[in-house]
């Protein structure tokens, strides 16, 4: 006799870069290559900066860049995602750096490049968009608040010697330091903040009457501030501190791979750290992955994404990275600059690489107030602010969810603030599906056998029968009629195990009290849940005729059990069996 093999998960780890490449030419690569540029330019300064908020040294930021956005892009699920730091991860990678430091960083970083590789193995890539927009937008705002705050110190180039990563203790290390500003750096930050914001909104609006406004527009505005500001400081020698003032420069190559201090002690405290970077990885890559979509008329391999993640996120720390994940800034303007594979996203990492190779000294003069300020305008995009102004036209819980979801975010914990939101989503799902559950009696007008018979009740039950429903049943069995009970169950879509034992518990009160209980109408999922729970078979135990397929053989089968009101001209035989 042949032994079965055990059955096991199949593995479908296809990059969408193999299927990108048939037909792929020449013009398409032309394309490609400068898209590529072009977003590496926009990398650049957004490395660095996210890097610097999350209490790490600018080239954690480059590095990322480089080799996570390398690996999602040669191993993701998306033609056009890049993927790289990304400013969700700043409150989550400074709170870790604080209270555990940089080697424990990198062992989070890795264990959540496990656990989302999982997600995409085991096909958990859907689940993530079962998240309620109001958490996400909750969150997403909350974090864009907390961006935004880390970085007044840098934009008023305050003195504070450590900055603490709680809302409140920032916001009392500000203040105690205030006298402290430099208005030189406030200054640079606010020149650099006016560049950002009118390069791309006033220039394409003066049109022919500045030659070349048309390409000048598409150099990213945060490039323009950068280069502004760092010759203007370099040649005027303006005091505002620097990259090379804080950090010594950046070094001119990769770091070699190096594993840092494990001990089971501080894994055991990372856990949390460690799944709550993997979701918020997870969700921003999907979401970002989801945006590009719609752009470029495609549809991404989300398991696939997730498996690309997962092995960005479990290398890049071990070569001086942070945490990465599909980035919406990128992505967009890969997919505005022409971008048709991921062969894009390749040519912007490596484009990085050069920089580092050949360019890494002159960014030791990039001022700090700069960076700041470009951070305060990708903190303000982040956001979703008018949502806060709809609020009006959505109901209670929608509201109490995202304000809820923002201000934990904003006051105490991002993992205490999607916890919360989740919890308080289901309770708000529970309670809207059980309110829509419901039970009408039916009359003579709807059926004329139940005229006269006052010990025969007919009801028709709505919606799901689960454990937030099951009063439904309750209420039938405290108000049983004397004789025959006759429950319609049709529109009833779904019964869980409680919705099934609920039954069971109306069916034995009915036998203990003499009332005959038929059921009807029984379809797909209950009746399923029916036959393998055994209510089935325990409710056609008394009499085959106790199950019926509609309401109105149900009707007959009770009338036809039940003796004849006087005056009958004939006894109605049907039993409806």
């Amino acid at each position: 006799m042949q032994r079965r093999r055990p059955s096991v998960i199949p593995l479908s780890f296809r990059p969408r870069l193999i299927d990108s490449l048939k037909d792929y030419d020449q013009a398409r690569f032309a394309k490609d290559f400068a898209a590529g540029l072009t977003v590496a330019v926009v990398a650049l300064p957004l490395a660095m900066a996210f890097a610097i908020a999350s209490g790490l040294k600018p080239e954690a930021g480059i590095f990322t860049a480089i080799i996570a956005g390398f690996l999602i892009s040669a191993l993701g699920g998306s033609r056009v995602q890049i993927g790289g730091p990304a400013g969700a991860f700043i409150v989550i990678v400074y709170g870790i750096v604080q209270q555990y430091g940089v080697s424990n960083l990198i062992i989070a970083t890795a264990m959540s490049g496990v656990l989302l590789f999982l997600m995409g193995l085991f096909k958990l890539g859907s689940l993530v968009r079962f998240i309620p927009v109001a958490v996400i937008i909750g969150f997403t705002n909350g974090i864009a608040v907390l961006i935004a705050l880390s970085q007044v110190k840098d934009f008023l180039g305050l003195r504070i010697p450590k900055m603490p990563g709680d809302f409140f203790g920032i916001l009392g290390a500000l203040w105690d330091h205030l006298h402290t500003l430099n208005p030189w750096a406030l200054g640079v930050a606010l020149v650099s903040l006016a560049i950002i914001i009118g390069w791309q909104r006033w220039l394409p609006a003066l049109g022919p009457r500045v030659q070349f406004s048309g390409k000048l527009s598409s150099v990213p505005g945060s490039i323009v501030a950068l280069v502004l500001a760092t010759l203007v400081v370099g040649v005027f020698k303006l005091p505002v501190e620097t990259i090379g003032s804080k950090f010594g420069g950046i070094p001119a190559a990769l770091p070699a791979f190096a594993l840092p201090e494990f001990t089971w002690e501080s894994a055991r405290f990372l856990l949390m750290p460690t799944i709550t970077l993997a979701l918020l990885g997870a969700i921003e890559s999907l979401l970002c992955a989801r945006v590009a979509d719609g752009m470029i008329g495609d549809r991404h391999d989300p398991n696939q994404e997730l498996m690309a993640q997962g092995v960005a996120n479990f290398v890049t720390p071990f070569f001086g990275g942070m945490p990465a994940t599909g980035t919406i800034a990128r992505t967009v303007t890969n997919v505005k600059s022409g971008a048709s594979s991921p062969i894009a996203g390749i040519v912007h990492a490596l484009a990085l690489l050069l920089v580092i190779l050949v360019a890494a000294p002159l960014a030791g003069s990039i001022p700090l107030a700069t960076l700041a300020a470009i951070l305060m305008f990708v903190a303000w995009n982040m956001g979703e602010w008018r949502e806060f102004v709809h609020l009006k036209n959505y109901r209670v819980p929608y509201r109490v969810t995202l304000l809820a979801v923002f201000f934990l975010t904003v006051v105490f914990d991002l993992t205490v603030a999607v916890e919360f939101g989740i919890f308080a989503a289901c309770v708000t799902f529970i309670y809207r599906i059980s309110s829509l559950s419901r039970s009408e009696r039916l009359t003579v007008a709807d059926h004329p056998q139940l005229a006269g018979r006052d010990g025969l009740q007919a009801w028709r039950l709505y919606g799901a029968l689960f454990f937030g429903a099951t009063k439904l049943l309750e209420e039938r069995e405290d108000q049983l009629p004397p004789q025959v009970l006759v429950l319609d169950l049709k529109n009833v879509i779904y019964i869980d195990s409680t919705g099934a034992e609920a039954l069971e518990n109306l069916l034995a009160t009915c036998r203990k009290q003499d009332v005959r209980l038929i059921v009807s109408g029984l379809m797909n999922q209950p009746l399923d849940i029916a036959r393998r729970t055994g209510l089935l078979a325990k409710l056609a135990q008394r009499s085959a005729s106790d199950v019926q397929p509609d309401v109105a053989h149900a009707i007959d089968a009770a009338v036809a059990g039940l003796p004849p009101l006087p005056g009958d001209a004939a006894e109605m035989g049907y039993s409806g069996a």
